[in-house]
C-alpha cells in the first residue's frame, strides 16, 4: 500500500519555530510528529510514502535517509500552496492502487481494520467530535455512517465530527477525476480544497464512510503541541528518565540523550532533547530542545527551540532555534 504525505505547508501558527524547520519536524516527548506517522504507517503495511514537498524541504529529505532509511519515499514538490487538493494531484503520477492520504497536523488513535470491515466503501474518512469545530472541514453523515457532506470552516455548528485529514481511498481513479474538476473550478475559499474532490465523489454515487478515531492529538498551534507533548509524555514516549538528587521531578518528563540537570524542578509535563542543559530553573508543561541551555528561568507553557539560550526568564516563552535572551541581573 501507498501513502501520500503532504508537507509543504509553512506552518504559520506554529511560528517562530517554522522559519527554521519544518512542522512535521517539530518535536512532542523529544521526538519529531513525522516519526509518529510513519512509525504507523509501517506497522499498517505502506511499502512506499509520496511524500508532497515545499516549505524547507531538504530538511524532511536528511531526516528520512537518516532515521527512516527502510521506508522508500517519493519526493514531488509543491512549488506554490494553492490547496489540499492542489497538494494529492501531484502525486496522480505515481499512485498505483488503493491509497492512504495522511496530513501530518495531528496525531491519531485509529483503528485501520475498519478499512477491511467496510470493504464495499470507496474510501475511509476519520474523524473526531470537537468544540472549536470552526477550524476544520466537519463531516455530515447518513443514519449508517456514511458522509454526506464536508464543510469546511463552518460559521454555524451544523456538526462538530470534524475532518482529521486521514483516508484511505479503495476508488482512487475516482478521487483523482475529482481532483481534477476542484482544480479546474473557481477556488473555494482562496483554496483547492481535497474535501470537495470528496463531494464531488459522493454526488457520483460513491459511498465514503465515516469512522471516528479514538484519540486526535493536535500539533498546529503552540497550546496544542503543548497538550500533544503531555499525552505522549503520558504514554511514555520521550526518552529514559535519570536525573540526580538535586533535581525534583514531578509528574511525567522525559530527558534526551546527553541532558544535564542541576539544581532544578522539573514537571510536569516537561521533555528536554538531547544535549541541552538546565541549570538552577523550574520548568513544567515545557519543550526545550537539543543543545539549549536553561539557565536561572521559572518557565511555564513554553516552547523552546534547538541551540538556545535562556538566563533569568520567567513566565511563558515561545522562543525558536538560535535565539539568546540574557535577563540575569548582572
Amino acid at each position: 500500500m501507498q501513502a501520500i504525505i503532504p508537507l509543504a505547508g509553512k506552518g504559520t501558527r506554529v511560528r517562530p519555530h517554522t522559519h527554521s524547520r519544518p512542522k512535521p519536524l517539530l518535536r512532542v516527548a523529544n521526538r519529531p510528529v513525522l516519526s509518529y506517522v510513519v512509525e504507523q504507517l509501517r506497522a499498517e503495511g505502506v511499502e512506499e510514502m509520496i511524500a508532497i514537498t515545499g516549505h524547507l524541504a531538504p530538511q524532511i529529505e536528511a531526516y528520512m535517509a537518516d532515521e527512516h532509511p527502510e521506508m522508500p519515499v517519493r519526493y514531488v514538490e509543491q512549488v506554490s500552496q494553492r490547496g489540499t487538493a492542489d497538494a494529492i494531484a501531484l502525486a496522480e503520477p505515481y499512485v498505483n492502487g488503493p491509497v492512504l492520504i495522511v496530513f501530518v497536523d495531528t496525531l491519531f488513535d485509529a483503528d485501520f481494520g475498519v478499512i477491511q470491515r467496510e470493504s464495499d466503501a470507496a474510501g475511509i474518512i476519520w474523524a473526531k467530535e470537537v468544540e472549536d469545530y470552526q477550524r476544520f472541514g466537519v463531516v455530515l453523515t447518513d443514519e449508517s455512517g456514511y458522509m454526506e457532506r464536508i464543510i469546511e470552516k463552518p460559521s454555524e455548528p451544523v456538526s462538530k465530527l470534524a475532518n482529521i485529514g486521514l483516508y484511505y481511498i479503495r476508488d482512487y481513479e475516482l478521487l483523482f477525476e475529482g481532483v481534477r474538476h476542484v482544480l479546474s473550478q473557481d477556488p473555494n475559499l482562496g483554496e483547492y480544497f481535497l474535501t470537495d474532490a470528496f463531494q464531488y465523489m459522493i454526488d457520483r454515487g460513491a459511498r465514503l464512510y465515516t469512522a471516528e478515531v479514538g484519540g486526535w492529538f493536535d500539533c498546529g498551534k503552540p497550546e496544542t503541541v503543548l497538550d500533544t507533548n503531555r499525552v505522549m509524555l503520558e504514554r511514555g514516549h520521550g526518552g529514559d528518565l535519570s536525573a540526580p538528587d538535586s533535581v525534583t521531578i514531578e509528574g511525567d518528563v522525559a530527558l534526551g540523550e546527553d541532558v544535564v540537570i542541576v539544581d532544578s524542578r522539573l514537571g510536569p509535563n516537561v521533555s528536554v532533547a538531547g544535549g541541552s542543559t538546565v541549570r538552577g530553573s523550574k520548568l513544567a508543561d515545557t519543550i526545550v530542545g537539543a543543545s539549549s541551555t536553561i539557565e536561572a528561568c521559572d518557565l511555564s507553557s513554553s516552547i523552546i527551540g534547538d541551540h538556545v539560550t535562556l538566563r533569568g526568564v520567567k513566565g511563558s516563552v515561545n522562543v525558536g532555534d538560535h535565539s539568546e535572551i540574557d535577563a540575569l541581573e548582572r
